[in-house]
């Protein structure tokens, strides 16, 4: 049975026009996104070749893309919309995104909203 190994991508930060006020999505904030993608590395192990696996900067540029070229007004539509595009372009098993929203307008103090979506095929 084929091992379930991860590539995660850690706090990669971007700008975004996200939110339910109008303010959010004129004047625009931070992002901060985290990518689990599940998969078996054992190719990659032994051949030492991009092409086993999963290339770091086109999950990159997945994660940017959705951040910086579209709006949404909700923090589980980007995570969910970032998910169904990573399971479509990559042979991973499991898929998981977090969103992190640090500014957050509340009246009150925290540190930050999340999301955070699983899918597994």
């Amino acid at each position: 049975m084929p091992s379930e190994d991860r590539i995660i991508l850690h706090n990669m930060v971007f700008r975004g026009c996200h939110g339910v006020h109008p303010a959010e999505r004129t004047l625009g904030q931070r992002f901060e996104i985290d990518v689990e993608l599940g998969l078996d590395l054992s190719p990659a192990m032994a051949s030492d070749a991009l092409h086993d696996t999963v290339d770091y900067s086109r999950v990159h540029a997945i994660v940017r893309e959705e951040v910086e070229d579209h709006q949404y007004q909700l923090i589980e539509a980007l995570a969910g919309a970032m998910v169904r595009r990573l399971m479509a372009e990559f042979p991973i098993t499991s898929v998981l995104v977090r969103v992190r929203k640090p500014q957050v307008p509340l009246a009150g103090i925290l540190s930050f909203a999340a999301v955070e979506i699983q899918r597994r095929r």
